[in-house]
């Protein structure tokens, strides 16, 4: 009789891919992706402040500003760099050189060239200087609005002629960083197309024939 061989034979044969089985890898699981890490921005290098800068710097209102739309400002020396200030309005906060400029206003200019505070006797406001708009007006530090209260009351004992002086000295500054900031724009569009211009001629010279030697004439076209 022959089952005994049948049964051994299907024994075996159904040992085999359970053996397989057993001997199989694991699969060693997925690393999870690691998110790329945001790249640090620079730190700006800060110029070490002359005596004029300094003492702009002592006309600065340092501490807290209450603004339109319930927003704030907040402005401390910087804390390494005699001379500097930081600007803090939200989440952002900028690193600005003062600068008493000729109409009187204090000019907290950002060293990066993005933003201005513009600080003058009664209240303040932050310009973004690329854009050539406010980000926020009506800024008052508590030096500010005491001396807005006391502007009031003296505007309040003689006629006015219907000139607003804390809008015309801001209109001015804003005027003036807003060209500021197009003769910068129009400077670097001049410089890039200076290096366009000059690298478009050293192309042309690369491509141009070499001038025939003196003495020899010109190859002569073969006629057909």
């Amino acid at each position: 009789m022959q089952f005994p061989r049948i049964l051994l034979l299907l024994a075996l044969a159904a040992a085999v891919p359970a053996q397989a089985q057993t001997q199989a890898p694991a699969k060693k699981p997925r690393a999870a992706s690691k998110a790329p890490a945001k790249a640090t921005p620079p730190v700006p290098v800060l110029v070490d402040a002359d005596e004029t800068q300094r003492k702009a710097a002592d006309l600065t209102h340092y501490g807290d500003y209450a603004c339109e739309f319930s927003q704030t400002l907040h402005v401390a020396r910087h804390a390494t760099h005699v001379g500097y200030v930081d600007v803090r309005f939200g989440k952002l906060q900028y690193t600005m050189k003062p600068v008493l400029s000729t109409t009187g206003a204090l000019r907290l200019e950002d060293v990066e060239g993005r933003v201005l505070m513009i600080q003058i006797p009664i209240k303040s406001m932050l310009m973004d200087v690329r854009q050539g708009r406010r980000l926020v007006d009506e800024c008052m530090h508590d030096q500010q609005r005491q001396a807005r209260q006391a502007a009031l009351a003296q505007l309040a004992l003689r006629p006015g002629i219907g000139i607003d002086p804390v809008k015309s000295a801001l209109d001015v500054e804003a005027a003036a960083a807003a060209a500021s900031a197009a003769a910068s724009a129009a400077a670097t569009a001049a410089s890039a197309a200076a290096v366009a211009a000059s690298a478009a001629a050293e192309a042309a010279s690369a491509v141009a024939p070499a001038p025939a030697a003196s003495g020899q004439a010109p190859a002569s076209t073969p006629t057909r």
